[in-house]
Order: structure tokens, then sequence, then C-alpha cells
């Protein structure tokens, strides 16, 4: 099999033009990726298709958690919340290098419109634990005074402080995730193109898709590719694509919001963990400030969108309400427009008639003050031992009821997912969120398989996606800190000193010998091109098994270097670029326009133009 590099590009191009596949995958964000783990180990011969990079177009650009969900307790959303921290458990076994705990500290404000009070926030975060199952652990939730809260974090605001909870979440790395997942499909069989965009469906008699139709977006040239059945896993371009199945009539039914996040340096925002608050401007949002490396970045904002879905860009709107927000949070900070050195703005693939994303925005569907009263009643009821839990579990119910009978439905806030098939057969997997990818790919891979088994004579049979581990990450999931060790005394013993093996081994997991093999030629670029050698390893890898094409690819989506690491980068710039063009072969011109796209992007990230 072909090695993931863009030196075997040809080679794939013609087995996707020479072989029938069993799937054609649309997308390769998170979605898709979680599609094409599924299926290539189900024995399926599965393509996978990515008009961009892997996971440029919205699932790089996410807030970079793996989120439990606690927000949904507040209307007692219990099933969501219960099958959100169950399948965060499930993506942390599953790719155990990537998900890593990092508990949340969530001040409460007397102020209007606050999420929480102390007593909602107590039942919600006990609530939450249970859920998760870590009760009794080190991660259980712990409710905070005011002067406990101050203690963690001296330089919130203490206006209005009145205390405070702390609980688990955990910190992810959006874009590695989806890698990992492509690098595993390809491992067990599958055809990935990225730069490849579908633009038509090809028929036959009956009018069942029986192909479809790519433009290489390097050269321009188009070829089909011939499947039994097609999903469109595209995101917030799904209505994009179903509206190119001309034998049937659709209505748009995506209605993405844009999301912002920005980053300053940590010596201007200290924060000692995660912290998430409202946003104290009465209009239901909650913001994140997150430290990670040496930097720390806080957003969202929520709103709708309607422009160029391929940039989506941060405006000036959007950077006066984050500094509005968090300098009312973080008094001494005083940040400014000058102080930000990074920002990225992502698109959430919500489906019309949503109320809400993940995070924030719509509606929040919260239950009547009235409702929460005799809910948390009855969980102090249910604690104290003085009602069994079939009483709690009939006061969820009577209160969702209630909460959806006057319009308020929490199940369209957090139910973000859907599966629909046309006519013709195209499949759309369409919403979600990162934490729930492997089950929304489970859920479309049941309807796949039961397809393929009647319209084929092969014979498929489901994996057991919850154990399957994807690249990187096939080691130990209860031995994390411990196997990560392991592999750093790898790079370690191989001649990296201890901060170098630490990164490598975090950001490629049981990938260590792999990368290893680069390590003589990288020592040699770094000598010439005078880079750091873990740069050079990280990039040869990039290049030959992860498909990485551009500088952009290796700074933005490989690593987080223009996110949290920009002033790392300018020195690495130009040898990047050159072990590129020499690995690829690259022409002069190519390695011109790919050196100029990414001076662009810096400048974009930077927010030069709105400074």
């Amino acid at each position: 099999m072909a090695v993931l590099s863009y030196r075997s590009r040809s080679e794939v191009i013609e087995q996707l033009q020479a072989d029938t596949f069993d799937l054609v995958i649309i997308g390769g964000g998170i979605t898709g990726a979680g599609l094409a783990v599924q299926a290539a180990a189900s024995g399926m011969k599965t393509a996978l298709l990515e008009m961009q990079d892997f996971s440029e177009g919205t699932s790089s650009r996410s807030t970079k958690l793996v989120h439990g969900g606690l927000r949904y307790l507040k209307q007692f959303d219990v099933e969501v919340v219960s099958e959100t921290v169950q399948e965060r458990a499930v993506v942390q076994g599953i790719a155990p290098h990537i998900p890593k705990p990092d508990p949340m500290l969530l001040p409460l404000y007397d102020e209007p419109g606050a999420s929480f009070s102390q007593l909602e926030l107590k039942v919600a975060m006990d609530l939450y634990d249970r859920l998760a199952g870590v009760e009794e652990t080190d991660f259980a939730n712990k409710l905070l005074s005011r002067e406990e809260v101050i203690e963690r974090q001296p330089n919130l605001a203490k206006e209005n402080l009145i205390g405070g909870g702390f609980y688990l979440d955990y910190r992810n790395n959006d874009a590695r995730l989806v890698i990992e997942n492509i690098k595993q499909a390809h491992e067990d069989g599958a055809a990935v193109l990225s730069r490849a965009k579908v633009t038509g469906f090809e028929y036959d008699n009956q009018q069942r898709i029986q192909s479809v139709i790519v433009k290489d977006m390097l050269n321009q040239e188009s070829f089909k590719v011939k499947s039994q059945l097609v999903i469109n896993a595209t995101g917030p371009w799904s209505d994009t694509i179903r509206a190119l199945d001309t034998e049937v009539e659709s209505t748009p039914q995506m209605r993405p919001t844009k999301g912002v996040h920005l980053v300053v340096d940590s010596k201007k925002l200290p924060v000692n963990s995660p912290i998430y608050f409202d946003s104290g401007e009465g209009d239901k949002r909650m913001v994140f400030v997150l430290p990670r490396e040496t930097k720390t970045y806080f957003g969202t904002t929520d709103t709708d969108y309607d422009g160029d879905l391929k940039h989506p860009q941060v405006s000036l709107h959007d950077v006066e309400y984050l500094l509005e927000i968090v300098n009312r949070r973080f008094p001494e900070a005083k940040i400014t427009i000058d102080d930000i050195e990074a920002s990225w703005a992502g698109l959430r693939p919500l489906i019309s008639g949503n109320s809400g994303s993940d995070y924030n925005g719509g509606h929040n569907g919260a239950l009547s003050d009235e409702s929460f009263d005799e809910l948390a009643l009855l969980f102090t009821e249910y604690n104290e031992g003085r009602v069994p839990r079939v009483e709690v579990e009939k006061g969820i119910r009577d209160a969702n009821r209630n909460n959806a009978e006057s319009g308020n439905d929490p199940s369209a806030i957090s139910r973000g997912s859907d599966l629909s098939v046309s006519e013709t057969g195209l499949l759309t997997l369409a919403g979600g969120k990162i934490t729930d990818y492997r089950k929304m790919a489970e859920g479309a891979m049941k309807v796949i398989i039961d397809t393929l088994n009647k319209k084929t004579d092969k014979e498929f049979t489901l994996i057991d996606s919850k154990a399957y581990q994807v690249s990187g990450g096939h080691f130990d999931k209860t031995r994390v800190d411990e196997s990560i060790q392991e592999f750093a005394k790898l790079y370690e013993e191989a001649g990296l000193n201890s901060e170098e093996a630490d990164y490598l081994a975090n950001l490629y997991g049981s990938n260590a010998e792999r990368v290893l093999q680069y390590l003589d030629q990288a020592k040699e670029y770094a000598d010439k091109l005078s880079l750091p050698v873990k740069d050079a390893i990280s990039l040869l890898y990039a290049i030959h098994e992860e498909a990485n094409l551009t500088s952009e690819d290796f700074f933005l989506r490989r690593t987080n270097y223009m996110l949290f690491r920009s002033d790392e980068m300018h020195s690495l710039v130009e040898p990047v670029q050159a072990i590129i063009t020499e690995e690829l072969g690259l022409s002069s011109e190519e390695s011109e326009r790919q050196a100029q796209e990414l001076e662009e992007s810096m400048s974009e990230h930077a927010l030069k133009d709105l400074k």
C-alpha cells in the first residue's frame, strides 16, 4: 500500500479511478475520518475525498476540548450529558495520546442572566460526576466558596463573585485527532485523498448514484470514482453537496454559526486551569479561557454565518466582544487587540431547527425556576435516601415534557446530528460535535452495512469501534502517563533532550518508532538549515506519513505552532519550506506560492489587518 504522502498521490488517484468502491466518503474532517476508520476496519473498500487539507474546513477550528456538556444539566437533559461523558471516555480510550483530563473552574457571579446559582451548579456537578463515573476519584467535583475561587485564580474579578465549582473536562488537539483517524483508515486499506473536490455525481438507469466526479485541486483535472454507496460528511458544506445531487430536490438544512478564539501570551493573562464563565452580557453565552503551552486563549463567540464557508474570518466586532468580556472578568489584564498573537475562526455545522450549538447561542432551553427548584429538592431528598431514584427520573421526564410543550425542547439544542438518505441513495451525515464523532459514525455505519449487505453479495460486520484504537493510540488507555513516558524514553535514548522527547511523545503516541525512522535525515537537515531536530523529524514524518503538502499544513494542522508557538515559528519558516520543497520535489514557483500563502495565513491569524 502506498504511503500517506504526496509522493504517492498519482498512485492513489490511479486506484480511485480503477476500482469500484463499497463506500465513498465526501469530507475529511472528523466526521468523515471517523466513518473511514469504521468502514475500512469493517472490510469495506473505502475511499475518502477532501477538497482541502484534512481537517482544514472546520475540525481544526474548534475550542479544542472534548467537552462534557455540563451546561445541558441546567435544563436536566440527562440523557444527552450521559451520552456525552460516556463518549468522551470512549474517545480518550481510542486516542489516549490526544484527549487529556484538564479540570475546569466555573466561577459564579451574582448578576442578571447567570447560568447557574450555587445550588444549581452543585446539583448539576453531582449529577455530572455520577454520569461520568468519577464520583469517588481525584476528578470528583468541588463546590468552592468565594475565597476558594480567589485562591485558585487570584486575578479573577472579585465584584459580585459568590463562589464557583471545579469539575472534570478534557482538552483536545482537534486536527491531530482527525489525522490519526485518517492514518488508521489508510493503514486499514482506505484510499484517502486530500485537495480533491467532489463536483458532481453520475447516475445509473434507475437514477441512483453510481459514481462521483472529482476535481484534483492541484492540477484542475477531473476524474470519476465508482462506488456502491456515497456518504456526504462535509459539515457546513452538507447543503452544497446535496445540491449537486441534481436528480432530487433538496431543501437547505444547515444553519452554520461562527465561533472565534483569540490567543495571548500567558504572562498577559495567566490562568491556572481552564475557566468557563457567563459572558456577563445577559446573552446566555458562556466563554472559555484556557491555558495551552505558554499561551492563553479565549472564546467563543456564536453568531449566525452566511459568508464564505471556506474562509470565515475574525471581525473587529468579534474581537471587541471577547475583549470586553475577558477584561471584565480579569480587570488587571487590560488586553488590547495589539496583545493578540494569534486567532482562529471556525464554523459549527448546526442543523436548522436546532436552537443552539454545543456551547452557546440561541435559546438555551433552561427550565423555569419553579421546575428547577422542584428537581433540586428531589435530588437533595434522593442523596439523603428519602426518595427512590425512580421518583427523580420521573421528575426529570416531567420537567422535560413541560419544557418541550412550552416550545423549548432541550433535545433540539443538544442532539445536533442527522442522517438522511435521498432518493438517489446519497447519504448525508450532518451536525454533531467532535465528542460525538465516533458514535455518529457508528450510527451511520449500521445503515451503510445493512444497505450494502442487501445490495451486494458481500457480508460486512460492524466493528467494535469503542475499542478500536486509532493511529498513535495503540497502548493501554489505563496507563497513559506511563506509556507516554516510555515513548519519551525512546526519543531520549536516540539522543533528543527531555523537552523534545516529551513534545514528540505527546504528539505522536505509539508511533514513536515510526517517527524515529527519520532521525538521521532530520539531524542532517537540522545541521544544514539550523532548526531543532524535533521540528525536522516532525516535519519529515508529516511529509511522508501524514499527507503534509504545505508549510501551513505543518504549522497549523500537523502541529499548533501558528496558534500557540507563533513566537518560535518565525525562525522555522524558511527551513521548513526548504525541506518541503526538497522532499516533495516542488518547483521554485510552487515553493514561492506556498511561502506567500503561509505569510498571508500568518498575517490573518495575527489580525494584522485589524490592528
